[in-house]
């Protein structure tokens, strides 16, 4: 049912389908170059809900059924759930979910949660564990700040370094490449490749660019060493939301390894926001960031045709408020996803 390439990589010989996406998203996604795209636009950034916690599984649930209604698939039909977010103990998503009843996976990989949880959802239907399961994730930009900086009411002021944590969710249903439900299906996962944590010594809060570029050279590097493919041939090689500033490291630290991604690369933090008109610095981030722009953006370019091939890799800053006031330093991670037109 798969190949082993390498060290980190495998490829499906019966890739499993895609079979219905949805991204939700806030007012200010909304009013960004993908908001047209956008299933849903959110203008209250509580949800309807009392708390930004509350708020975010509200994004989380909402999500997950749009996305098993544009599939067809209802919760009895969905075998499992792989699903995260940022906040302590994914609160977001035990809370959010829970009254779906599907059996859950719970996942952490920072704002690499969306290649994480793809992968492990494309393992199990691949390996005959389900015919039909979910990924989703989210973030949400005033319960990320609460939870990793300061709660918005102590105003405080943001270095141009920083990075918008994305108020979004994406879900993702995923069948058997024989099953009914894939038969109209237009993208499968064909491979992924598992990253390993990295650590540069990045000890700034606010440039997590610098702290995930490497991460992200790092599987990109073995990825194409497992493979033995360049870099031109994939139509488009996207990470998760390492901002402008990230962009220019990533380049560089793979230019050093003889790796040249040249006009192919495009960021999820930097496509999800508008730099001339909206005022966030970097760019966007967060678990949302990789899975709003991946539902609403790169999954309906492979299905229309325009691309044939995408290698997607989201990219995560593994701290957390107690490491970081311990004076440690940020590792990053990165999850490689092979995406292909069906």
């Amino acid at each position: 049912m798969t190949q082993t390439a390498g060290r980190a990589t495998l490829f499906f010989d019966r890739p499993p389908h895609i079979i219905g996406a949805a991204a939700i998203a806030g007012s200010k996604e909304g009013d960004g170059p993908l908001g047209h795209l956008l299933d849903c636009i959110e203008q209250d950034p509580r949800f309807g809900k009392n708390t930004w916690e509350e708020a975010e599984s509200e994004l989380q649930l909402r999500t997950a059924r749009k996305a098993m209604e544009k599939s067809g698939m209802n919760e009895e039909q969905i075998r499992y759930l792989f699903a995260g977010d940022l906040l302590a103990q994914g609160i977001a998503t035990s809370y959010g979910i829970m009254e779906l009843q599907i059996p859950l996976f719970g996942l952490y990989g920072a704002c690499s949660t969306c290649g994480e949880g793809l992968g492990l959802a494309a393992i199990t239907v691949a390996g005959g564990y389900a015919d039909c399961v979910m990924a989703l994730t989210s973030s949400h930009f005033a319960s990320a700040e609460k939870e990793f900086r300061f709660p918005l009411e102590y105003a405080g002021q943001r270095p141009l370094s920083t990075t918008w944590t994305v108020t979004g969710a994406g879900a993702f249903v995923l069948s058997a490449a024989d099953s009914a439900p894939s038969r109209n299906a237009h993208v499968r996962i064909a491979g992924i490749t598992t990253g390993k944590v990295v650590d540069y010594g990045v000890k700034d809060s606010m440039h997590m660019g610098a702290a995930m570029a490497p991460a992200a050279a790092d599987t990109i590097c073995q990825h194409l060493k497992d493979t033995g493919r360049q870099a031109s041939d994939y139509d488009r090689i996207i990470t998760g939301d390492l901002g402008s500033i990230g962009q220019t490291i990533l380049k560089d630290l793979l230019a050093d390894r003889g790796v040249r991604l040249g006009s192919s690369h495009e960021d999820c933090g930097m496509l999800i926001y508008d730099p001339k008109t909206q005022d966030t610095h970097a760019g966007g981030s967060g678990c949302g960031c990789a899975a709003v722009t991946l539902a609403a953006y790169i999954l309906p370019m492979l299905a229309r045709g325009d691309w044939k091939r995408v290698l997607f890799v989201p990219t995560g800053a593994l701290l957390s408020k107690v490491s970081f006031n311990e004076g440690q330093s940020i590792p990053g991670i990165a999850h490689a996803v092979v995406l292909e037109e069906c």
